[in-house]
């Protein structure tokens, strides 16, 4: 039986399961997480350490089809002032429970479109959040630029706050694939774009392409791979497109007929694979690609990789603020998220609370499991010894989950001394292989294809 007959037979062209972006995931937070709660985790963040914050701007010019983001549509930038005046709100909150010395390692704008701020919008938000908790002196501040919505003006604005990376969303530059997706960018605008970047002295970008999208072919794919390899990006995540129109209801504008089949989208991905392999970039993960002198590829060659809700991430911080309807916080404690409506978000900010709407508090096995899930996903192994010296459990019990979830893939996994390892040719079954470590009951989850 060769590889690709073995992994769907192993559920990889059939099952939905989580990206695995926290654990546990979103669909199992609970009420018990209310604002007192996060409150608390807040306090107990050790005074002068260093913290990541991320920022959502829930707000687009246009709504692009194939989004299952949290967006809503403006032509007016009303709201958005409205919405900034809540953002520095909820900042001012978080500096009265913010210990003293906090700086920011990591900060992320992210949407939405938070490009769509004009430049006074920017500096009023990033000088509120500098009053508050400023950048480290080694710090990455990273912004979502729609290269639709940005111009000179607005880079220098970013720039001046400290913008030192970029994030570009290019999923496909297939004129029809664009314009099925509701996504209109030319190759030309991209470029443009991370020029302009460049000439302000942004030097790191990322950028994000899709695979899955309605009409794509091999030679489509090559095509946009190629076009984006001309723009030199630091890093990349090649992400597969999740069809999910029961959760986001204007993907029904995306013709379910002219998906690839799943077989189809495993060689779509291999198909850029190999070209970024070909032009000198890393695999990281199942799903990233990155410059041998990028930091996740320093990351993961020093084992120090790990995955947070914008995927891979060197971000060493144990705490990771929201800002924002709909964020997540995560806390060595737990989880965290706003409230997902921007109307119940803000009405809780100007009665003088966070919107804290729901979350998860940890237990002991959740950390244990969770560091296992981000270990395959991040290396593909989980060391045994590492589990046993951090959490409470016997070698003989660790061996038999070992066990327990190896029988499941016959030939796609290795137990070697005391590790659990997925070899490379069964790097597409990782996803499958980890929900096999999910305590939870994932049933009712509407989860994207594993591959």
């Amino acid at each position: 039986m060769d590889t690709k007959s073995q992994l769907a037979r192993l559920g990889l062209f059939d099952a939905k399961v989580p990206r695995y972006t926290s654990y546990p995931t979103a669909p199992h937070f609970g009420s018990s997480v209310d604002s007192p709660l996060f409150k608390r985790w807040i306090n107990d963040i050790a005074p002068n350490s260093a913290i990541s914050l991320y920022v959502h701007v829930p707000f687009c010019r246009r709504l692009c089809w194939f989004c299952a983001c949290r967006t809503q549509g403006t032509q007016s930038d009303s709201p958005v002032r409205a919405y900034l005046d809540v953002l520095k709100a909820e900042l001012d909150l978080l500096a009265q429970h913010l210990p003293n010395g906090v700086t920011l390692s990591r900060l992320h704008w992210g949407g939405g479109t938070p490009t769509m701020l004009s430049p006074d919008m920017m500096r009023d938000l990033a000088t509120k959040i500098a009053s508050i908790a400023p950048l480290a002196k080694d710090a990455e501040f990273s912004v979502e630029i729609d290269p639709n919505e940005i111009d000179s003006a607005r880079i220098e604005a970013l720039v001046a706050a400290g913008m030192n990376r970029a994030s570009i969303g290019v999923q496909d530059f297939d004129p029809e694939i664009q314009e099925t997706i509701g996504r209109p960018q030319s190759y030309e605008t991209t470029r443009a774009t991370v020029e302009m970047l460049r000439a302000h002295g942004i030097d790191s970008l990322n950028a994000d392409i899709l695979y899955g999208l309605p009409h794509q072919t091999n030679t489509r794919m090559a095509d946009s791979v190629q076009k984006l390899l001309s723009l030199s990006p630091d890093r990349v995540a090649l992400y597969g497109y999740a069809h999910v129109p029961w959760m986001a209801r204007r993907q029904n504008m995306i013709p379910s007929e002219a998906l690839p089949t799943p077989e189809a989208r495993l060689e779509l991905f291999e198909t850029a694979q190999q070209l970024f392999q070909w032009d000198g970039y890393k695999e990281i993960g199942i799903d990233h690609f990155a410059c041998p002198e990028d930091g996740l590829s320093v990351a993961q060659a020093l084992g120090k990789l790990r995955r947070n809700f914008q995927g891979y991430t060197d971000d060493r911080s144990d705490v990771l603020i929201g800002i924002g309807a709909s964020s997540i916080s995560r806390f060595p404690r737990g989880y965290a998220q706003n409230a997902a409506a921007t109307s119940a978000h803000t009405a809780a900010i100007r009665a003088g609370r966070f919107s804290t709407s729901r979350g998860h508090s940890f237990s002991q096995d959740d950390h244990m499991r969770a560091r296992m899930i981000e270990a395959l996903m991040c290396d593909f192994r989980i060391d045994g010894d590492e589990i046993q010296r951090k959490f409470a459990i016997s070698e003989s019990d660790l061996k038999a989950l070992f066990e327990h979830v190896a029988v499941r893939f016959p030939d796609m996994v290795t137990l070697s001394g005391s590790d659990f390892v997925i070899p490379t040719h069964a790097h597409p079954l990782t996803r499958v292989i980890a929900r096999a470590f999910d305590a939870y009951d994932l049933s009712k989850a509407g989860h994207s294809a594993a591959i």
